[in-house]
């Protein structure tokens, strides 16, 4: 694990243990194999794809600056972890390092650092911590009063790999942790629930004892024959009109909101074909969608009335502006999408902080990666990526619902793993 994390050997004090095998970290002194004089670093420029060590494992990174200072010279290169904030960008020296363009140079053969374990790579953390404040060069750093805020990888093939390599419950079988008795007898108003992740999350809260109230523009087969305890329809969620209708059709009160709603069209949308209608569209839905829902429910008393509702938005990874670097590295694309899921977010955060008064959690999450009709045009990543039927995708949904309180009021989960995402 990477500095900081519980598990990490640094933050315990402890040396990282040899490699055994082939699926074992192995344990690495900067002075044991070479000396970082040795190396020309001048070769490596800002950007330069590698891997780097922490924690006795190397993990996919890039460099960000290449020092000449004698200060620096034993560990001149500064690179960033991809997928992680830069707060814990490291300085390495060529013990620490992989990297294509440094081969064949003294000491980065195949018995020096290069020889590592190629699955001790392909093992990704399983959390980094986000800084407010340093502690200790090699002891992690931590947040407000001490606290650890742990995040999930932005790539998804590794963050696959890496619950597979660990055998990691939560992420492969959701199951084993996920208790449906927390909805026993709960009023959930689910929006967006005629199809997909939202239809599956209706039957989940009916199936747990729940008291379901699916909203929607038009029903379906599939909603009809599920037992909620209420279909509404007409719930365009681009209306403030239609917002209030639903609102005003609710009568029990509510415990959970659940904001599902989306629109994600099949379209190029690039440089050279930029759809601009469809990506107002898209924030029309995704972003003032919710703000227009919850506003209109707080208007009608349900928030926080009187069973103190909490507030899911059901947002996308696409919305981390910090993952773009590794996502959309060299690429870009898909703005609409990536645009109104980060105004989404930025909504949502608002949101929190000015439910905090009344004591209204509200959290974004990512559902994770679902065979969904919308993520059809991906199919052939599902596998390699770790994509899970809807009916997965909603007990991980809900198994986050049911942890929501006001300590994780305005945070970005993945449902995935239940790690946070950077904004």
């Amino acid at each position: 694990s990477l500095p900081g994390h519980r598990n990490s050997p640094h933050r315990r004090g402890e040396a990282a243990s040899p490699a055994r095998g082939a699926g074992e970290a192995r344990s690495i002194d900067p002075g044991s194999e070479m000396g970082s004089a040795a190396v020309d670093y001048s070769v490596l420029e800002p950007g330069t794809r590698c891997r780097a060590e922490s924690g006795g494992v190397f993990y996919a990174a890039e460099v960000v600056q290449v020092s000449d200072t004698k200060k620096r010279a034993q560990a001149p290169v500064k690179v960033h972890f991809l997928g992680y904030p830069t707060e814990v960008d490291e300085w390495v020296g060529a013990p620490r390092l992989k990297s294509r363009v440094l081969r064949g140079q003294t000491g980065m053969g195949t018995t020096g650092p290069a020889a590592a374990p190629r699955a001790a790579e392909a093992a990704a953390p399983p959390a980094r911590a986000v800084p407010q404040a340093r502690v200790g060069r090699r002891q992690g750093l931590r947040g407000p009063g001490g606290a650890r805020i742990a995040f999930s990888l932005a790539d998804q093939a590794m963050r696959f790999e890496r619950a597979k390599s660990q055998n990691d419950k939560r992420y492969l079988d959701i199951t084993s942790v996920y208790d449906p008795s927390v909805f026993i007898g709960k009023t959930v108003l689910v929006v967006g629930a005629n199809k997909g992740l939202g239809l599956e999350i209706v039957r989940e809260l009916t199936m747990a004892g729940a008291d379901a109230i699916a909203a929607c523009r038009t029903s379906s087969e599939e909603l009809d024959s599920t037992v909620a305890k209420h279909v509404i329809t007409d719930a365009d969620v681009t209306s403030f009109d239609a917002m209030k209708k639903m609102a005003a059709q609710i009568t029990a009160p509510l415990d959970y909101v659940i904001f599902v709603a989306g629109y994600f069209p099949d379209i190029t949308d690039n440089l050279d074909a930029v759809q601009d209608a469809e990506a107002l569209r898209q924030m029309d839905v995704c972003a003032l969608g919710p703000l227009r829902c919850i506003s209109a429910l707080k208007a009608a008393g349900h928030i926080p009335g009187e069973n103190g509702a909490k507030v899911i938005i059901i947002t996308d990874q696409a919305g981390s502006t910090r993952w773009r670097f590794a996502q959309n590295k060299d690429k870009g694309g898909n703005y609409g999408h990536h645009m109104c899921r980060a105004a989404c977010n930025m909504g949502g955060i608002l949101v929190s902080e000015e439910l905090k008064a009344v004591g209204v959690p509200v959290i974004l999450l990512h559902p994770g990666f679902n065979r969904t009709e919308t993520t059809r045009r991906h199919s052939d990543r599902w596998d390699a990526e770790g994509a899970v039927e809807p009916s997965i995708g909603a007990k991980r949904v809900l198994y986050e619902t049911g942890k929501v309180d006001m300590n994780s009021t305005g945070k970005f989960v993945n449902c995935e793993d239940g790690l946070q995402i950077p904004y």
